[in-house]
């Protein structure tokens, strides 16, 4: 089938023009800043639907009626304040068990690996072969392409783990959140390369996810993951490395052209020592500079904690993250009056995000025009946003969550930088365009078949690898590209200390071996029990059922009428026409914002 909205697509920058200016009727403009509460008289379906897709991933009409039923007050407290709801259901995260204590601390290199290999005649956790022997240090590049290969397997599977617990969540908000810390806090597995470190910060979001401030940034600054990602193993009192420091300032607190270039190195200083053994967080003695420093404005012998209690001290920091969050939760558009406001409330709440999140979703103004329906959904949101709506209560693998994501340019604990992502009318390029209309044909058509699972998938280049031992050869002939004669292959056989490329075959193989599969699955979804239990016994009825279900703006009549005419040639209540008029309808450039 192919979506006959593939065109409209096409003008998608053009159309999110009039889409960002808020087309819904019923508040009034002047909604917009006023950041007095909202009152019952106020509070009605539409208004709860878009309370729950920006504090949550949205839900289903029946979970909309729950929340509009209640005063916005309650609506809001049944977000903000999750710790009273049981969530016990939500599953932890299994692991393989690929590591070990010998791998640790994994060289940031082969070349190091190999390096420890000669010198101690170890390396993570094997030892090279005896002197004399072909590939004396052969096991150990294979251990470190099994580290590399069963850890990016594991950081697949903790993705998918996250994103089903972002699914069947009774603490929608909790997940919302700790999704803004992973991008403002932004870490990535390429660089870090041990799932444990990620799979523990992640918790540590998730933990310290409603505040207080001071909180997380402790948390943060002491997380091995980031220390990692920011080099701050290599900040010591002889040779201070400043990455730590100016991200803490321009990227996690108060923004570029509020401190100076001194501040930076002076907090550089405050930071020597503070770096991780492994897992845990290590405190350097010999390496930390206890002389004194001036930082933005304060002197003293200045530690790093020393360093984060004077910038919670500057206004500006409450409104630096105020502003953030409210650009995550409301719009990208903040006017310098409700930064203004928002932060000082924040930094005088002693930066409880309990105090800031009721403080905007209680606002008129995030109920305005130019508040609602004007946001473009991140790929995860999207994603996640539509099962929930779908009615699943298992996160659908086929298709691949973690592909699907990333081929809109997100995937989960793999940033593109330490800025993390950009967000809004980034979302949308001329290469994600029809990709993002289109993304939800594998997930109703799916083809399990033909499905090829990217955790359990090697590179031609190594499976041809194995297909040649398998016939026979030596290492050197399987694995070198095209042909030679047999003697040549003979001299580099003898003359390797070790063969790359089987290293990285027997990494897949050995990965392969030791780590869980994701179980495969396609969605779970029955959308002629969905249209029978909104008595929708109409063409007409099962358009403006879907509409009501998957869009936050209503369609136009016009494209209303298509719709219609497009399911009155089929049986109604058809499973697959059913199937092919959502696709149509998640195809609208309407569903991409909420």
């Amino acid at each position: 089938m192919t979506c006959r909205f593939g065109p409209r697509l096409l003008i998608w920058s053009l159309l999110s023009v009039g889409l960002a200016a808020g087309t819904l009727a019923g508040p009034p403009a002047t909604w917009t800043d006023d950041l007095s509460p909202m009152t019952p008289a106020d509070w009605n379906y539409d208004r709860a639907a878009h309370l729950l897709e920006r504090a949550g991933f949205g839900g289903t009409p029946e979970d909309i009626n729950r929340l509009a039923s209640l005063t916005p007050q309650q609506a809001v407290d049944s977000l903000v304040d999750y710790q009273r709801i049981d969530n016990s259901a939500a599953r932890a995260f299994e692991e393989s068990g690929v590591w070990d204590a010998g791998m640790d601390p994994f060289p940031p290199s082969r070349a190091e690996a190999v390096r420890l290999g000669r010198e101690h005649g170890e390396a993570l956790g094997v030892k090279t072969l005896p002197p004399g022997s072909q590939r004396r240090l052969q096991p150990v590049v294979d251990k470190f392409f099994y580290g590399l290969r069963a850890n990016s397997i594991e950081t697949q599977r903790l993705g998918v783990w996250w994103a089903n617990r972002m699914l069947t969540t009774t603490h929608p908000l909790e997940e919302k959140l700790t999704l803004f810390w992973h991008g403002h806090f932004a870490t990535g597995d390429a660089k870090v390369r041990d799932y444990r470190m990620m799979l523990r910060q992640n918790q540590m979001l998730r933990k310290n996810a409603e505040g207080p401030l001071r909180a997380l940034l402790v948390g943060i600054l002491e997380d091995p993951a980031m220390l990692v990602y920011l080099d701050n193993g290599e900040n010591v009192k002889k040779h201070p490395n400043e990455n730590f420091g100016r991200e803490l300032l321009e990227l996690f607190t108060m923004g570029v052209g509020n401190y100076t270039e001194r501040d930076v190195r002076e907090a550089a200083r405050a930071f020597t020592g503070w770096t991780n053994d492994v897992l845990a967080f290590k405190f350097d003695k010999e390496q930390h500079d206890f002389g004194d420093k001036t930082f933005l404005g304060q002197t003293g012998a200045l530690d790093g904690t020393d360093v984060i209690d004077t910038i919670l001290n500057q206004p500006v920091t409450g409104e630096f993250v105020a502003a953030k969050i409210y650009r995550y939760f409301v719009r990208d558009d903040i006017s310098p009056a409700v930064k203004t406001e928002l932060g000082r409330g924040f930094k005088d709440s002693r930066y409880q995000l309990k105090f800031l999140l009721k403080r905007i979703f209680l606002s008129r103004d995030f109920y305005s025009p130019a508040s609602m329906a004007t946001q473009i959904k991140s790929p995860v949101v999207l994603v996640v946003s539509t099962y929930k709506k779908m009615g699943l209560r298992e996160l659908p693998t086929i298709p691949d969550f973690g592909r699907l994501t990333a081929s809109l340019g997100q995937a989960l604990f793999d940033p593109p930088n330490v800025a993390g992502w950009a967000g809004g009318r980034t979302w949308i390029t001329p290469a994600t365009l029809l990709q993002r209309g289109n993304l939800f044909r594998d997930v109703l058509f799916a083809d399990a078949k033909s499905f090829r699972a990217p955790d359990r998938l090697m590179p031609a280049t190594y499976a041809r690898v194995g297909e040649n031992l398998g016939k026979g050869m030596n290492i050197t002939e399987a694995t070198k590209e095209g042909t030679g004669d047999a003697e040549s292959n003979a001299q580099l056989e003898r003359d390797e200390d070790y063969n790359t490329r089987y290293a990285s075959y027997r990494g897949y193989v050995t990965a392969f071996e030791r780590t869980k599969p994701i179980p495969r699955h396609v969605a779970d979804l029955n959308l002629t029990a969905m249209v029978a239990a909104a008595h929708a016994g109409t063409a007409e009825a099962v358009v403006d059922c879907f509409v009501r279900t998957f869009l936050s703006v209503p369609l136009s009549p016009k494209d209303r009428a298509v719709f219609v005419e497009f399911l009155r040639g089929k049986p109604a209540t058809s499973e697959s026409a059913l199937r092919e008029l959502l696709y149509l309808v998640l195809s609208t450039p309407e569903y991409q914002v909420n």
